[in-house]
């Protein structure tokens, strides 16, 4: 083959077009690969104008063929066009379909989805669901204050006292080593017999209440026993408001204590390691007992701050993180001398799980020099809680300082920032074994309306929450009435199995007085919660009436989404919320960050836009038009949402009141008929209540058979809307299958198989369509939204057959007009065979004149090459809207159908890219699975034993008592606790997650570009010598397929960027740089974060006493002679926890 010079940067005059922005022509690897600027230079003539040269290169030459020319692949693109649309006008059978519907017009009739009433009447049935919650969670909040002001102190108390079902009893029963069962502390624990609730996915016991305690938490305290003892009266309230409402879930009372009630009674999910749930820690407690926080955590990097005590204070800082929800604000600095934030936050942030994850990695980075500067951490954080120019909680403003200890009480700073409203609360928490007088932390915290903590040693991973939460409790309970405001919680994962809840939260007060006349308790008692599942909620929205595309969606204050069909968590840690932005379950543009911002605002509103969607399988993308209407949820912070594409305005209601017809139309869901009939398979859904459900198709139709065998169709226990629909599909698609299929053969258009899916039914008529594994393939719920009349062949992936053949899938939407009512209730399509096709498709792209003729041309004549006689110098293919090669005339490309094809030819795909004919869109998966990384070696310290560098022995510092006890403790700590900084927590409780973590991928998604027509181009191939490859792109009409013809390059190692379309791992978008552009939020409408009646006496100490040095000798011995140590129980000590 003789080619004609070719030069960088040919085209051939055509439409408008929108070329790439590389700095040279032809595909480019990208912006960090540079062109060789050296060797020998090009001839004059390769500097000819491209439009001169083109002319030049579709003019024969001396050898016999020449590149075609480009109305001889136009004319190949609508050979391929008819051939397509042929197949599918007789076999597809659209327009007998259409015909089969209007003769059948008497079945049933034609409903409007009216938006604004739909999602108003949902918006109304949620709120009352979640009103019925509401008003059980005030009469427990009201009998619970009752029943702990009527209740009188026992100080001798004693175990045997109280009786009560304890949730982890059976579990610590069935643990020789367990310290209960050492001690015999079960002869007070009740045994009850449990039955399967599938409510609660989970066995319970509806005549008790069940109580967990922490496992740090000895139970034989009185402070433990005088609350097991008030609190048991909440029993019959539980057991009340389940008779009132039966939908009840889970009902919960999370003690200050630690201590949790809930109803009804079930064994605690048993951990595999140490069970670490604390419900003081749980978002929804935490949530309930405070005002939304603005928080500036300082920590003490100084030089006497090492070893086990810089550990210390970077465990506390993460724990304390864990403690803040997406209502908080938060910042977090290191200071000595001077004070320096530990990550690329300069200004408050969003305590969100990201933000969160930054500051966890920069606190590991903390490395201890210096000489203590209160004042500079001080000034720091005051100048962080008074920039307004920021978006913040505006609401609590606290300074949390962690520090092994100093003489400073900084006053002055105070008296410029604080005094005397003292609107910032002071919390200092004293790190480490130390000589340091601890006074003027206390005096700093008392001064300043907060609380001094003490933490010397290693177990408890950190002082409960509590803590601070008793001191940011109290303006609420001096509020009253006021206070009791039921507050919605994030999404996240039910620790006891429901799966994902939201809860509403209530604070519990403590009413007691100290005596006549006195000042009333400021103490929270706790938070009472109500657990509502998705499912629940979900139930409400009207998914079988919104058809292909249409959905329901609900967001938050914050905009995050509480019901969206993409809300699709693949793990989920019960530690964490799982907070999915609606800009993320979609893909983001200004229409929708408009819709968000309104519905966050609680505004009524509608608006239809032109926007981007993603396939099912998240390989495809579509400009569509949808239409999103919203209505405020009343009574709650949630707005309601629906999205309907134009033809989803009108649906199908069955109107079957003709039994004879209904029996008629049944038995072709029967196996019987399949071999006469075709095969039928019906979606999955919940027709009737006793329906056993089934991830297999075959085996759910033998349950829905078996089940309608004992009940009718208008049964009370059916979903009659969805069970006479089914029926009527089933009838009009088995009259597709008489008046179409049943005569054809198959084989004369090489097809395998031909289908119908409604709404209900797929109706294939071979069972050689694997339909199990790829039925969204096709089904009306994840069809491609196309135009009306688009004939849509797409190939979303080999389909591997029984006989190893692969076949290709071909569809279109039935488009039904009744009137001036327009609907698509079906989709038809048929599978083609591929290699059939593939030689087909070398004919269609060829000069044959005849079917059976191949072309000839003589060594004297000239000829245009042809896909099929120049197949080893032309390479041409069908490529769909996503970039995945669909045919080929390379019979070496047949077994990669389906690829992205970059990764069949690099140098061609980025070329189609360059000249537009595609668009490239990147997104993130935030709820993506990802196997645990193994955790790094960050701090000041390595893993296990501390080891002090020879700075540290030359530092007078270093030799106090305070360092010299760390080496002690390190030395036997860092061997045996190490897990409390190692271990994740959610593997300390041996959750099965731990197997994977949630992560972030990133998603690249190619789609049809500004180019619609055909085109010709010059491919430069880069570092290749001299090789330039000529292409032509043509799309074809009424399809999704781009046909491309391009010479094959000269040289066979061409360097090319390689576009990328799998999935990939990544951290996300720079957090530093979204926090500078933070997402329209709106934080809680009450704030309780001041009263002048405050009483701050109560400001210090709590502590955490220590094991003695005998304990931890003998968790020593413990460890060498191999057995495994158990963790010391804790007891707080708190003035005002006696109550």
């Amino acid at each position: 083959m003789a080619v004609p010079a070719r030069t960088c940067g040919a085209s051939r005059p055509g439409p408008a077009r929108t070329a790439r922005p590389w700095p040279g022509c032809g595909p480019q690897p990208g912006p960090g690969t540079r062109r060789p600027t050296s060797g020998p230079p090009r001839p004059l003539w390769l500097l000819l104008p491209p439009l001169l040269l083109l002319p030049l290169l579709a003019a024969p030459s001396a050898s016999a063929y020449s590149f075609p020319q480009q109305h001889t692949m136009q004319h190949w693109a609508r050979r391929l066009e008819q051939e397509v649309d042929g197949v599918m006008r007789i076999f597809g059978g659209v327009q007998q379909l259409r015909e089969i519907y209007k003769d059948n017009r008497n079945l049933f009739e034609v409903q409007e989805n009216e938006p604004q009433k739909l999602v108003e009447k949902v918006a109304g049935d949620i709120e009352s669901l979640l009103d019925r919650k509401v008003q059980a969670l005030k009469r427990l909040a009201d009998a619970a204050e009752n029943f702990q002001k009527a209740h009188r102190w026992q100080d001798n108390i004693k175990e045997e006292d109280i009786v009560y079902y304890d949730a982890k009893a059976d579990a610590e029963l069935d643990d020789p080593e367990s310290e209960d069962v050492e001690r015999g502390s079960k002869a007070n624990t009740l045994r009850l017999d449990f039955i399967e609730d599938p409510n609660f996915k989970n066995k319970v016991n509806y005549s008790y209440a069940a109580v967990q305690i922490p496992t740090d938490i000895y139970k034989g305290s009185t402070v433990i026993l005088n609350e097991l003892n008030w609190t048991e009266a909440l029993e019959n309230v539980f057991m009340e408001n389940r008779r009132q409402d039966p939908t009840l879930l889970w009902q919960v009372f999370g003690s200050a204590t630690g201590v949790t009630r809930y109803y009804p009674a079930t064994p605690w999910r048993a951990p595999k390691k140490i069970d670490l749930y604390d419900v003081r820690r749980r978002p929804w407690y935490i949530q309930g007992a405070s005002s939304p926080k603005d928080m500036v955590i300082i920590v003490d990097v100084s030089g006497s701050v090492s070893g086990l005590t810089l550990k210390l204070m970077k465990t506390s800082v993460c724990e304390m993180l864990d403690t803040l929800s997406d209502d908080d604000y938060v910042n977090v600095a290191s200071f000595n001398e001077k004070a320096q934030p530990v990550s690329c936050f300069t200004h408050l942030v969003q305590a969100n799980v990201r933000n969160k994850k930054v500051f966890k990695e920069a606190v590991q980075g903390m490395v201890a020099k210096g000489t203590t500067g209160y004042k500079a951490g001080f000034e720091y954080a005051f100048d962080q809680l008074q920039n307004s120019n920021i978006t913040r909680a505006n609401c609590n403003k606290m300074i949390m300082m962690f520090t092994d200890g100093g003489e400073d009480r900084v006053q002055d700073v105070f008296e410029k920032y604080n005094w005397p409203n003292r609107t910032v609360r002071v919390f200092t928490f004293s790190v480490g074994q130390h000589n340091y007088d601890v006074t003027p932390l206390q005096w700093m915290a008392c001064a300043n309306k907060g609380s001094a903590w003490e933490r010397h040693s290693l177990p408890p991973p950190l002082p409960p929450p509590q803590e601070y939460l008793d001191v940011l409790g109290r303006p609420m309970v001096l509020a009253g009435k006021e206070a009791k405001q039921v507050q919605w919680t994030n999404v996240y994962e039910d620790a006891l199995g429901l799966g994902l809840v939201v809860t509403g939260t209530l604070p519990v007060f403590n009413l007691t007085q100290d005596g006549p006349g006195e000042k009333k308790n400021q103490l929270i008692l706790g938070v009472m919660g109500i657990d509502v599942a998705l499912n629940d909620i979900k139930r409400l929205t009207p998914n079988y009436t919104l058809g292909a595309n249409g959905y329901v969606f609900a967001i938050d204050l914050n905009g995050y989404v509480l019901l969206h069909p993409n809300l699709k968590p693949q793990t989920t840690n019960f530690r964490e919320p799982v907070t999915l932005d609606f800009l993320d379950a979609e893909l983001e543009d200004e229409n929708k960050e408009e819709i968000r911002r309104s519905m966050i605002d609680g505004n009524k509103g509608h608006k239809q836009i032109r926007t981007l969607v993603k396939s099912l399988d998240e390989r495809y993308i579509d400009e569509v038009t949808r239409n999103y209407t919203w209505v405020p949820i009343r009574s709650t912070n949630y707005s309601l949402g629906l999205v309907l594409p134009p033809y989803s305005t009108f649906y199908l209601q069955a109107n079957l009141s003709d039994q004879i017809l209904q029996v008629k139309y049944f038995e072709f869901l029967l196996p019987s008929s399949f071999e006469s009939e075709g095969h039928v398979f019906i979606a999955p859904r919940e027709y009737c209540k006793d329906l056993n459900a089934s991830d297999n198709n075959t085996e759910f139709l033998k349950n829905f058979i078996e089940l309608m065998e004992k009940v009718t169709p208008d049964s009370k226990q059916c979903n009659n809307f969805l069970l006479h629909n089914l029926i009527l599909d089933t009838g009009i698609t088995q009259q597709l299958v008489e008046r179409v299929w049943r005569d054809q053969d198959l084989n004369t258009y090489s097809l395998l198989a031909v289908f119908a899916a409604t709404d209900g039914v797929t109706y294939p008529t071979t069972q050689t369509l694997p339909l199990p594994g790829n039925l969204h393939l096709f089904c009306p719920e994840s069809s491609r939204d196309w135009n009306a009349g688009f004939v849509g062949p797409t190939l979303l992936r080999p389909l591997e057959l029984e006989n190893d053949t692969v076949g290709i899938l071909v569809s279109t939407a039935v488009e039904l007009s009744l009137g001036r009512r327009t609907l698509r209730p079906a989709v038809v399509g048929v599978k083609l065979d591929l290699e059939a096709w593939a030689e087909k498709f070398k004919v269609l792209a060829s000069n044959r004149t005849h079917q059976d003729q191949p072309q000839k041309c003589g060594p004297n004549s000239h000829c245009e090459m042809d896909c099929e006689v120049n197949n080893e110098d032309l390479l041409c293919v069908l490529i769909d809207d996503g970039g995945f090669l669909v045919l080929s005339n390379q019979n070496h490309q047949w077994d990669q159908v389906g690829r992205f094809f970059s990764e069949v030819d690099a140098n061609l795909m980025l070329a189609l890219y360059n000249n537009s004919f595609y668009t490239r869109k990147e997104s993130y998966d935030y709820q993506a699975a990802c196997a645990p990384q193994p955790p790094g070696n960050l701090g000041a310290a390595p893993r296990g034993v501390f080891v002090p560098t020879v700075a540290d022995f030359l530092n007078l510092a270093w030799w106090t008592s305070a360092a010299a006890w760390s080496l002690f403790q390190q030395l036997l700590y860092g061997l045996i606790y190490h897990s409390w900084f190692q271990a994740d927590p959610a593997e300390a409780e041996g959750n099965p997650e731990t197997r994977e973590s949630s992560c972030v991928m990133k998603q690249t998604q190619y789609y049809f570009g500004s180019v619609n027509a055909s085109y010709n181009a010059i491919i430069d191939c880069g570092n290749c010598s001299r090789c330039w490859q000529l292409f032509h792109a043509q799309r074809l009409t009424n399809t999704n397929l781009l046909f491309v013809v391009a010479e094959k390059p000269l040289c066979s190692q061409c360097e090319a960027g390689r576009l990328l379309q799998k999935e990939t791992h990544s951290d996300g978008p720079e957090q530093c740089e979204l926090v500078q552009r933070p997402r329209y939020r709106r934080g809680p409408h009450i704030c309780f974060d001041y009263n002048a009646t405050e009483d701050t006496s109560d400001c210090g100490r709590g502590a955490s006493f220590p094991p003695s040095l005998g304990v931890l000798v003998s968790l020593q011995l413990l460890l060498l002679l191999g057995l495994p140590p158990r963790p010391q129980p804790q007891v707080l000590v708190h003035a005002s926890r006696r109550l």
